[in-house]
């Protein structure tokens, strides 16, 4: 499995993590995102998570489609 590598960044990668997981779980578009993580204390900018989606999007879902289990017949 390919590790993410979350280096360069000015945030913790666990807030990475969170804000794609919401933007593509919930179906939220980025300044929704924006302001959920507002409203935690974290003030982070659309650009940025959408910077985020795009690296690390595709890289979650592939690990997410390789750990899932297969469907029972």
């Amino acid at each position: 499995m390919t590790r993410i590598s979350y280096r360069n960044l000015h945030f913790p990668s666990s807030i990475a993590q969170k804000a794609v997981w919401m933007y593509v779980h919930f179906n939220l578009n980025l300044r929704d995102v924006e302001e959920l993580l507002a409203e935690r204390g974290i003030k982070v900018s659309y650009e940025t998570i959408r910077r985020w989606v795009a690296r690390f999007g595709p890289l979650m879902a592939k690990r997410m489609r390789q750990t899932r289990s297969a469907p029972h017949p």
